[in-house]
């Protein structure tokens, strides 16, 4: 064993044996030494929730049983900095190389990036894998070379590369290096406090993590449930998706295995002819693109978890008032299909995407409260909380997205009920005190008759809130908003006149928004242990990222037209000069534990104002609006596969 090469393999949301590019490569080499580095210092505001770390402590005790079987064991270490805990382990296992696959979320770019510099430069060779995605945001570009910024174009380009994702086979055996440091028990981590475990008992019911579960949820699925997808997906109560987006965030499932065995149920229905679940196929497909396109977003604008995509949202006016933020955590809106949703996330930690859609859209459209407060507590709350699906689903729903939607859409919750949950069973389920409304009135309550009201037990204001913000009301607002948006928008345009290149950036100074990593990343040389396998980061050449404001055309279904001339108002950003030495990704720098153990005390993060310079993108061919059943939390971390 002593003449074999010794690697250090760093789990991350990797936690799988079967395709894990970087365990295979070590077992190919020789013996390995697996680590699992837990840093709650590095993680900053994005420190999991509850819900999020149980499955985390879960999967890891399988995969700990997996490589045990295997021959391997899997090191546990809590520190307080990830790029320490790994010299130590190359130290105690006289290691010369360290593997991983690749994460794309902005903080974990700049920390990636950082340790293969600093192992480097002592002459550690590192070497990284594609673990995660089918193609790296690197490798799908335009013709022009220029990032696509509609999710049409960017999963039309990789439906037609040539280049097969290649699966890597598991190993049957894994050699383990010789050495000891001080590790943890799965306990000793710290993932689940006495607190929590009372209420954590109750996942376990409903949910299976670890890598082998998932791949029997993923068969099950597959052969039972596919092809009913197309009807199933549209129903928000009961298990009507395919429940793998949790599996998928923590890298259970390789993707490459769920996007072979879809489409190779997609290319037999299509050769039978059998059109419904050819459709249901291709649109779970569509759903694996989607999580593909939060990542390929995060990789090129990795400023999308603060700042819209779109600049025009810098100037809008959003209100920040506590008391709408805290009633819509609560469940206590007066909107039952939206308080059925929000109590439904409390108690369980999931909700249907389409739900995700219906409270966001809400949140931003009827509260205008900052998009931004919403992604952070859903990434606190969702049991498949994933930040790249994320902030696509916010981004998409806010309208800071180019084929997202309008931000003049407002849909009303009582449609949706009545679309969605026509015979509210499922407000009902998650509303007790609406439980003996009758289906004609579930949705819009404060319309009922008094009689109605009286025999169904609800007094509107004491036992159920009543609207919490009129439709009308929240319509005139959100005009307001807009024309208030569009007219500074315009001022900063004629102040900019002579300028050629528009900053990308929200208003978030304007109203105290979200403490998010910064973006910094320095120039640095190239780490002399690169291969062609490596993790890059954004550069200004992938990142030309201004997107001229371009409407949209408004979805046909369920909506609710603004006045014409809200329409006629311009849509120039303002501009600015590119600062070259910039290069965009994030870094946290917050090192506050953030949790969710109680509804009243989720505290609103505070604001981080950085301009960030850089040269527009060039015209960009709308394809009309991403698929509703987009993750927002995951989003769409249905966030979660974006959407499955």
């Amino acid at each position: 064993m002593d003449g074999k090469a010794k690697t250090i393999v760093w789990f991350r949301r990797d936690l799988r044996i079967e395709d894990n590019p970087a365990l295979a490569a070590a077992a190919r080499d020789g013996c390995v030494f697996p680590v699992f580095i837990w840093c709650p210092k590095e993680e900053g505001q994005f420190y999991p929730g509850r819900v999020s770390r149980w499955w985390l402590k879960q999967s890891l005790i399988q995969l700990e049983l997996s490589l045990r079987s295997l021959g391997a064991k899997l090191v546990l270490i809590k520190a307080q900095s990830t790029l320490e805990a790994l010299l130590e382990c190359i130290g105690a296992a006289g290691a010369t190389k360290v593997v991983y696959n690749h994460l794309y979320d902005p903080v974990s770019l700049v920390r990636d990036h950082d340790i293969k510099q600093k192992l480097g430069e002592l002459g550690i060779s590192v070497q990284s894998y594609n673990g995660e995605l089918l193609y790296e945001p690197w490798e799908v570009y335009g013709d022009d070379g220029h990032a696509f910024t509609t999710f049409d174009a960017f999963w039309d380009k990789c439906v037609h590369m040539q280049n097969e994702p290649a699966s890597q086979l598991p190993p049957w055996r894994l050699d383990l290096c010789a050495g000891s440091v001080d590790g943890r028990s799965i306990d000793e981590l710290g993932l689940e406090d006495e607190s929590e475990k009372s209420s954590n008992a109750l996942l376990g019911r409903g949910w299976s993590p670890g890598w082998s579960n998932a791949d029997k949820a993923l068969t099950e699925f597959v052969e039972n449930h596919l092809c009913d997808y197309s009807k199933d997906r549209l129903r928000v109560a009961g298990n009507s998706t395919s429940l793998l987006s949790p599996h998928l965030h923590f890298g259970e499932l390789s993707v490459r295995k769920v996007f072979h065995l879809v489409r190779m149920k997609h290319l037999l229905w299509s050769k039978e002819g059998n059109h419904d679940q050819e459709e249901s196929a291709n649109l779970f497909l569509r759903a694996i693109g989607l999580r593909e396109y939060s990542r390929y977003l995060c990789f090129n604008f990795p400023f999308t978890h603060e700042r819209s995509l779109l600049s025009t949202l810098k100037f809008f006016p959003w209100h920040a008032d506590q008391s709408h933020f805290k009633a819509w955590r609560q469940g206590r809106t007066g909107y039952p299909l939206v308080d059925a949703g929000m109590r439904e996330l409390w108690a369980t930690g999931w909700i249907h995407n389409r739900i995700r859609v219906i409270v966001s859209s809400f949140f931003v459209k009827f509260l205008l409260l900052p998009w931004q407060w919403g992604m952070k507590y859903f990434w606190d709350t969702l049991l498949d909380a994933d930040l790249e699906s994320d902030i696509l689903g916010w981004q998409y729903i806010s309208g800071s997205l180019p084929d997202g939607h309008e931000l003049e859409r407002l849909d009303s919750p009582e449609v949706q009920g009545f679309k969605f949950d026509p015979e509210g069973e499922y407000v009902r389920h998650w509303l007790p005190e609406l439980a003996r409304m009758p289906a004609e009135w579930i949705h819009h309550p404060w319309d009922a008759p008094i009689s109605v009201l009286k025999a169904s037990g609800v007094e509107l204001g004491l036992n159920y809130p009543k609207p919490i913000v009129d439709i009308d009301v929240a319509r005139d607002r959100l005009i307001e908003a807009i024309f208030t948006m569009r007219g500074k928008e315009a001022t900063a345009r004629a102040t900019n006149f002579n300028g050629t290149d528009e900053v990308v950036f929200d208003n978030s100074e304007t109203s105290e928004i979200v403490g998010n990593p910064k973006a910094i990343l320095k120039e640095k040389l190239p780490c002399p242990t690169s291969s062609s396998h490596d993790q890059r980061v954004p550069s200004l050449q992938n990142s030309k990222n201004v997107i001229l404001n371009r409407k949209r055309p408004m979805p046909a279904e369920d909506k609710q037209p603004l006045r014409d001339n809200v329409h006629n108002c311009n849509h120039n950003g303002a501009t600015s000069k590119t600062d070259d030495d910039l290069r965009s990704t994030a870094e946290s720098s917050s090192t506050k534990k953030q949790t969710t153990s109680s509804r009243t005390s989720f505290s609103v993060p505070q604001a981080v104002s950085l301009p960030l310079k850089v040269k527009p993108f060039p015209e960009c061919e709308s394809s009309g609006p991403v698929e509703e059943e987009i993750d927002t939390e995951e989003t769409s971390r249905e966030n979660r596969a974006v959407g499955v």
